[in-house]
């Protein structure tokens, strides 16, 4: 990787006299260059090694010609990111998870690299410590007994069949997260026919299970007791009755489940959008038989390609693609310089993302409200099942800024009244809301055994909730309307005692803090409120002494007592100061010193580099680094700052 020097300035300076106008217009002109000929943004969205890992995996599974130059490439990427613990980490720096070091040395043996080399030599040791390839979760056994490692009793039961009970039954995929349930429908008809890998070159792990066999895992930590007892004694009953279900039962539900499949395949975009599902739809359709040349096996398998990333030298594959969510992102950011070509961009983008709106489709979410139009975004190119909440009302504050500068030519009316209607329709009886479901809140199926990441659900949250009262705000949503009394009642109920918030979607107290501070001020709190000064007082106490904040995917921890430090990073240091800003402390000596952070830490290209995962993904289990991240919220704080600090009103005015 090649590093820019930073820009830098005379230490102990106000920050206006760092040219504060320069910062900023090296970061716009340097965010404007990475946009699209068609007026969108997308940056990498880079996991930990098992998306990569499983890739090699899915092509030896099917027998596919080897691509040697690839394997070559992402084996160079899966040996750059193993860790000093000799395993492979969720996320950077963090510590070996041995679910994604067994996968991330399969994959590597399976490319050819000698078990004796030190590193694998290294990794093999650092996994055994750990107990070995027996001790893996859920997901990574499944794939074992598809290779044959491990044998299918070892996985809890999931019976195909399950697909064809009632939607009041307790157990129900609509009763689950859309992720769950896109992931989980292929994988049903997979579980149920048992298949086994071709694996041509005949690789397996044994030396990563030591002398003993695969176990049972036993009740996940978090787990509660009782509900995990019953649904073990369930999984022991269904493990007696599998090889009994009727044939035609069976077949049935197989065919209900495909049916589940293709009615969300997605085209080139994929089952969900999302890496895990997409595998599992191909791997389900040449289980059934569909050879390599069937048409929707084809376009599934094409939209795994077009999740690779190549830059020569290494490759890794995504989990997903983050176009509308990057776009949006970098639509605040430079509304907020005032800059004429940054605002000409703006309305580009706005454009791109306009025919993206989906009116036509009633998703999953239209089984708890089938009465509501559509009129969100998704968070990829294409996903017409499933739009989500916080990328639509990341668009339409977008959108409404742009709208008085457009002089006559507006036509954003229309798709944000639309999309207006959708977001109130989705809010959750508690005020808040999910980002893909209403009422999601299922906790007990969190206890399943084949739930042992805990990530089933998608309950509302205090970010994605916050991002709704803001746009809802931004609109003209009276603070005394029903909607928005729950909806403010849902952030303040849901603050920490030590005055931060949790966020689901980003790292993670810092994020979900400033998501609830820019969502009260929209809805016009009083900023000399206890809910907002305890909420500012703790971000000043957690900044760090170079006067960036930090925070890392160890705050997720079950047993989480309070702040730890972490190294500052720029995309948390600008929600930070954008979260206080919010509050009101634009004056403040945190303010500063944090907006001079920024200014020094930025590189001659005007950017900042980060190698720390900001973005959530599923707590404990799955993080993100989004690439785009210090691209856009940095320059997003810098100019806020500037822009404050000139205004007559130290109140932020938008939802955002």
């Amino acid at each position: 990787m090649n590093f820019v020097a930073p820009i830098r300035h005379e230490h102990g300076a106000a920050p206006a006299e760092f040219a504060l106008e320069s910062s900023i217009t090296s970061a716009t002109a340097a965010l404007l260059r990475s946009q699209h000929e068609d007026g969108h943004w997308c940056f990498e969205l880079e996991a930990d090694a098992t998306i990569p890992a499983e890739y090699v995996l899915l092509r030896h599974y099917l027998a596919e010609t080897p691509d040697l130059d690839l394997e070559a490439k992402i084996a160079r990427y899966l040996r750059r990111i193993q860790g000093e613990h000799g395993g492979w980490p969720l996320y950077h720096g963090g510590a070996l998870d041995l679910s994604a070091s067994v996968k991330a040395y399969f994959a590597l043996k399976m490319i050819g690299d000698d078990p004796n080399e030190p590193h694998m030599a290294q990794a093999r040791e650092a996994i055994l410590a750990q107990g070995g390839a027996a001790s893996v979760n859920v997901f990574t056994r499944t794939l074992l007994a598809l290779y044959g490692e491990v044998s299918w009793k070892t996985i809890p039961s999931m019976p195909v069949e399950m697909i064809l009970l009632p939607r009041w039954f307790p157990i129900h995929l609509g009763k689950m997260s859309y992720w769950a349930r896109t992931v989980l429908a292929p994988l049903l008809v997979i579980m149920a026919l048992k298949p086994q890998a071709r694996n041509p070159r005949g690789i397996g792990i044994p030396e990563l299970f030591g002398s003993t066999p695969a176990p049972r895992r036993g009740t996940q930590s978090h787990a509660k007791r009782g509900w995990a007892a019953l649904f073990k004694s369930l999984d022991i009953v269904l493990k007696g009755v599998d090889p009994h279900w009727p044939t035609k039962l069976r077949a049935r539900a197989i065919d209900q489940a495909v049916a589940f499949t293709r009615e969300r395949l997605n085209g080139e975009d994929g089952l969900g959008g999302i890496y895990p599902a997409m595998s599992n739809s191909i791997v389900m359709f040449d289980a059934l038989g569909f050879g390599e040349d069937y048409p929707e096996r084809v376009v599934a398998r094409r939209a795994i390609e077009k999740l690779l990333v190549d830059d020569g030298e290494e490759a890794y594959l995504q989990p997903c693609v983050s176009p509308v969510w990057d776009t949006a992102l970098a639509a605040h950011a430079l509304l907020e310089t005032g800059d004429g070509e940054a605002e000409q961009a703006v309305v580009e983008a706005m454009h791109w993302l306009k025919p993206r709106q989906i009116l036509d489709v009633k998703g999953d979410w239209a089984e708890d409200r089938p009465d509501l139009r559509p009129g969100g975004w998704a968070f990829q190119y294409g996903n017409a099942h499933y739009p989500d909440t916080d990328d639509t009302a990341a668009v339409v504050m977008a959108m409404d800024r742009l709208r008085p500068k457009l002089a006559g030519k507006n036509d954003f009316d229309e798709p944000v009244a639309r999309a207006r209607e959708w977001i109130e329709g989705m809010q959750s009886r508690d005020g808040g809301w999910g980002a893909f479901d209403v009422d999601n809140t299922y906790e007990y199926l969190n206890n399943i055994p084949f739930a042992d990441h805990g990530a089933l659900l998608d309950a509302p949250t205090v970010d994605v909730s916050a991002r709704c009262v803001g746009m809802l705000a931004q609109l003209g949503e009276p603070s005394d309307s029903p909607r928005m009394k729950a909806a403010l009642a849902y952030l303040e109920q849901d603050q920490r005692e030590d005055g931060s918030w949790f966020g689901r979607w980003g790292v993670n107290y810092v994020y979900g803090t400033w998501s609830a501070l820019i969502a009260l001020n929209a809805a016009g709190a009083d900023l000399s409120s206890p809910v907002v000064a305890r909420a500012a007082a703790w971000l000043v106490a957690v900044q760090n002494p170079d006067g960036g904040w930090g925070e890392d995917c160890d705050s997720y921890r079950l047993n989480y007592s309070g702040y730890q430090a972490a190294p500052s990073t720029p995309s948390q240091s600008a929600w930070a100061l954008l979260g206080l800003m919010a509050a009101g402390c634009v004056e403040s000596e945190a303010v500063e010193r944090g907006i001079r952070y920024l200014t020094e830490t930025q590189e001659a290209d005007g950017l900042w580099h980060q190698d720390s995962y900001t973005g959530g993904g599923f707590p404990r289990v799955f993080y993100l680094r989004y690439h785009g991240y210090p691209k856009y919220f940095p320059l997003w704080a810098l100019a806020r700052y500037r822009n404050l600090k000139r205004s007559n009103t130290q109140r932020v005015a938008w939802g955002m």
